[in-house]
């Protein structure tokens, strides 16, 4: 597709023009991350080679599950470094300071040194993490909002921030645990933050990503919707930090409202993709004319099995390059579906609306016909044989 950057047109950036504001934010972000394990080496002793691996050993998976939900319409990986980068760096080195001034010049003068460790965990820690996670998403609001096209985007950069900042903590968690107890205290406390509860973190941040999502997908309620998000991720972090004060039971219903909240977050991002599928059938069909989309694309781009089909059969007769056009094809294709989603919701300016649509439209031509170029024997249903050039549709 010469001429052509499919990532650009799909991420909806001006190809060509290096992204300046996230490079430096990962810049900025890696340095934090640098400063902030620095730190930890200094306090973290001998255990802390044994904190940084254990810290380290789940997060593919982890991630790996998160992005697992996200496969119809995939987040750029450089915004998800980002996000990432942002939470294990910035987020992490900006709590340590804070959340230590405010132990000693706040909390401790005001409750005592008794009191003022369980003050500054239940209260103070939760309002400057989560306020810190959740600017990286107050910023991706405010400067890529069309990169939110729905709760299952918030959600997603929201777990990702969780994830880069929980796996800096943990280096602190386990690293303590193996100097105070050994390998024994290490092994408990990997169970319990690795094994039973690594999803803590990017849980609490996700109510701040649903209101971020709300905000960038609605025309009305977008401050108080973010505020609410926010309010959700301080509280539910503030529930998880004094759990330990009220005992076994305290920490069995903390535990039981985590689980509820993350299956009720699976059920939305589930009846969101099939709203997705349902858009892809409403909305494309009024493209037959342009040639780019026929029944049989309709019907393929709304099943995520079919969608693997129509890559593995681009890939058998054309190659790596046909696989990524029909890929191309595939995205450009949703986010068109999800282009009209924000039409629908009066939250897309028309101009824009308008070079968006012919700029997707126009990357679905050249995708169709770089893996229909050589049209072969047996082809499937979906393939188009006839011509494929670009016609911008009617307007409506």
């Amino acid at each position: 597709m010469t001429g052509v950057d499919p990532k650009a047109v799909l991420e909806g950036r001006v190809a060509g023009r290096p992204p300046i504001g996230l490079i430096v934010g990962i810049t900025i972000s890696a340095v934090c991350g640098i400063l902030a394990l620095l730190v930890d080496a200094i306090d973290g002793g001998p255990g802390f080679w044994a904190g940084l691996a254990l810290a380290i050993l789940p997060i593919p998976l982890l991630i790996s599950l998160v992005l697992a939900l996200d496969r119809l319409e995939p987040e750029p990986p450089r915004m998800l470094v980002f996000a990432f980068a942002w939470g294990a760096g910035v987020a992490v080195l900006g709590a340590l300071v804070l959340n230590t001034l405010g132990l000693i010049y706040v909390t401790t003068p005001i409750f005592g040194e008794a009191e003022a460790h369980f003050v500054s965990a239940t209260f103070g820690a939760p309002l400057i993490e989560e306020t810190l996670k959740g600017s990286v998403l107050f910023g991706i609001l405010w400067f890529r909002r069309n990169e939110i096209d729905g709760i299952v985007d918030g959600i997603i950069y929201a777990a990702m921030v969780g994830f880069g900042f929980a796996m800096m903590e943990n280096i602190t968690y386990y690293s303590r645990a193996f100097d105070e107890q050994g390998a024994a205290g290490l092994q408990a406390t990997f169970v319990l933050r690795g094994v039973i509860a690594p999803l803590s973190h990017p849980l609490f941040t996700s109510m701040t990503g649903l209101g971020v999502a709300w905000a960038a997908t609605h025309r009305r309620f977008r401050a108080g919707a973010v505020l609410l998000g926010l309010f959700g991720a301080m509280l539910l972090h503030g529930l998880w930090n004094g759990a330990g004060a009220l005992g076994a039971g305290g920490l069995l219903l903390v535990y039981v409202l985590d689980l509820l909240i993350l299956i009720v977050l699976v059920i939305m991002i589930l009846a969101e993709r099939h709203g997705t599928v349902q858009r892809i059938r409403s909305y494309l069909p009024m493209y037959g004319n342009t040639g780019l989309v026929t029944p049989a694309d309709v019907q393929m781009l709304g099943s995520m099995h079919a969608r693997r089909a129509a890559r593995r059969w681009a890939r058998r007769v054309g190659g790596q390059g046909a696989a990524r056009a029909m890929t191309d094809y595939q995205l450009a294709a949703t986010e068109l579906a999800l282009l009209h989603k924000r039409a629908e919701r009066g939250v897309a300016d028309p101009r824009w609306f308008a070079s968006r649509r012919d700029a997707l439209l126009g990357l679905m031509a050249l995708a169709r016909q770089a893996f229909l170029r050589t049209p072969p024997v047996g082809a499937p249903p979906w393939a188009h044989q006839g011509p494929s050039g670009f016609m911008p549709p009617p307007s409506h």
